[in-house]
């Protein structure tokens, strides 16, 4: 990770607390991940090629199945009907008076429009990831955890995201929104567009994702080794 900060770590990293849970769990998680057969990444090689290419000498065997939600949209509706729901149900008249059900709108399907020019995220990676693939250059607001990180890459590496300041005032806000979307800056961040078709070729069939995640299926799955 070339030239990262300390303010771009994740924030369990950065902590001072030699208890602090999270950092622990996470310890805990890396060393129980040395003993694992594969492993398995949201992500797609162009996308985080020397992130892999360094993991490549602890993990030899790295599998890229990502972007996730690309690879879901191979596979059709009607051969998951079978698996169901696993989640209780209730009557309504068991749930009336104590609950409300709010209609949703998938993120994917908004990033999609045509009429979307930036998007305001956490930074947190299932959502810039959403929009990476979605072609949608992005405003980060990143608070805890790895979002730093992932900020930093989408601001810095990749040149498709612009970072609010810690301190956030709505001058500063309204600038970096003007700068997005008619600035010198916006137009540079339009090379998303790039990023999303790479995106969109790994998840294809015979794309690098696919691929693995075929791989994945019969090296661990049918030779039996779980």
């Amino acid at each position: 990770m070339k030239n990262i900060l300390l303010k771009d770590l994740p924030s369990f990293v950065r902590t001072t607390d030699e208890n602090d849970i999270m950092l622990n769990f996470l310890i805990h998680e890396a060393e129980r991940s040395l003993r694992g057969l594969v492993f398995v990444l949201n992500t797609f090689g162009p996308f985080e090629q020397d992130v892999l290419d360094a993991l490549s000498s602890l993990f030899p065997r790295i599998y890229t199945v990502g972007p996730l939600m690309l690879l879901v949209d191979q596979i059709k509706n009607d051969k998951l009907e079978s698996v169901g729901s696993n989640l209780w149900k209730e009557e309504p008249s068991q749930t009336k008076d104590r609950d409300m059900f709010a209609s949703w709108c998938l993120e994917e399907q908004i990033l999609k429009h045509s009429s979307i020019g930036g998007f305001l995220t956490h930074s947190g990676w299932n959502s810039t990831s959403e929009v990476a693939c979605g072609g949608v250059p992005m405003i980060c607001w990143p608070f805890f955890a790895e979002r730093h990180t992932n900020c930093r890459y989408f601001c810095t590496e990749w040149g498709i995201g612009m970072e609010i300041d810690n301190n956030v005032k709505r001058d500063e806000v309204e600038k970096l929104v003007g700068e997005l979307m008619d600035g010198d800056k916006g137009k540079e961040m339009k090379k998303v567009m790039e990023w999303k078709i790479k995106a969109e070729e790994a998840a294809k069939p015979r794309g690098s994702s696919y691929q693995n995640l075929d791989k994945l299926i019969a090296d661990v799955l049918l030779a039996g080794n779980v």
